[in-house]
């Protein structure tokens, strides 16, 4: 598929037509948006086909509905979406913009997956509440941020579908150094991955691409054809060695509640 064809598919599949993202999120379309909810995974607009005269009343009525239920939430925009200067209108309404990311493509089939790991290290699921501490543990030290939304994602995803993976761990020795998500999409050719994190003494040493690489190994498993992810700089250029595509960029543009 060329690259116009493909950004289609994922706008269709995962933005206009998405699905709840877990257990307790819902979707809802407002007009020419579309929005999730969730109690404790993501709050935000992930679609929307807006023109100069209708955006800004959009934002406004996506402010009222969010503000109501009492969630900070996001807008997630991506470099193609229109009005053009839908940024700028969201600054303007009081979203502040946090750093963007490009929107990357990888046709499983397609990639260089062939990984090894450094001595000493192993890859393990996590599939209980243990597994789930410890990727939540990477997490914390990787990115120095609470994890306690994380946490009850990833309880409520195994307490949906029982014996699933959460996540992947990277253990040297019983030390938890590495982790990243997977998400399959149902419904669709799509997996993302999510949340990919090393912690700072384990960096350098091939353990992000290894993680790809066992996740993309999963999604082909369970017939998924493409892998999704929103790339940092930092992982961007790994990505495009493995083969991914760079399609566009992608900006969350964060609400948070007055007073808090």
């Amino acid at each position: 598929m060329e690259r116009d064809e493909i950004l289609a598919l994922y706008d269709r599949a995962l933005r206009e037509h998405a699905a709840p993202d877990g257990p307790g999120a819902r979707v809802e379309r407002a007009g020419r948006v579309v929005r999730q909810i969730a109690a404790h995974g993501w709050n935000g607009v992930l679609w929307s086909a807006l023109d100069e005269r209708g955006a800004d009343e959009a934002i406004r009525e996506q402010i009222a509905r969010f503000t109501a239920l009492g969630h900070d939430f996001e807008w997630k925009l991506h470099g193609h979406d229109r009005p053009g200067d839908l940024g700028a209108r969201l600054t303007a309404a009081g979203f502040r913009a946090e750093p963007t990311e490009t929107l990357m493509i990888g046709e499983i089939e397609r990639l260089d997956l062939f990984t090894g790991l450094p001595d000493g290290v192993r890859l393990v699921e996590a599939t209980d509440a243990a597994g789930v501490d410890l990727a939540v543990a990477v997490h914390e030290r990787a990115f120095g941020t609470d994890g306690s939304a994380l946490r009850h994602h990833l309880l409520d995803r195994l307490a949906a579908d029982p014996g699933t993976a959460a996540a992947v761990v990277a253990l040297a020795g019983d030390e938890p150094v590495s982790a990243a998500r997977l998400e399959l999409v149902p419904g669709t050719p799509f997996a993302g991955l999510w949340g990919g994190g090393t912690v700072e003494a384990w960096r350098g040493r091939g353990l992000y691409r290894a993680l790809v690489a066992h996740r993309a190994r999963v999604a082909a498993a369970h017939g998924r054809r493409y892998l999704q992810v929103d790339a940092s700089p930092m992982s961007r250029p790994v990505l495009e060695r493995l083969g991914f595509l760079a399609l566009t960029t992608t900006t969350p543009y964060l609400y948070e509640q007055p007073g808090r």
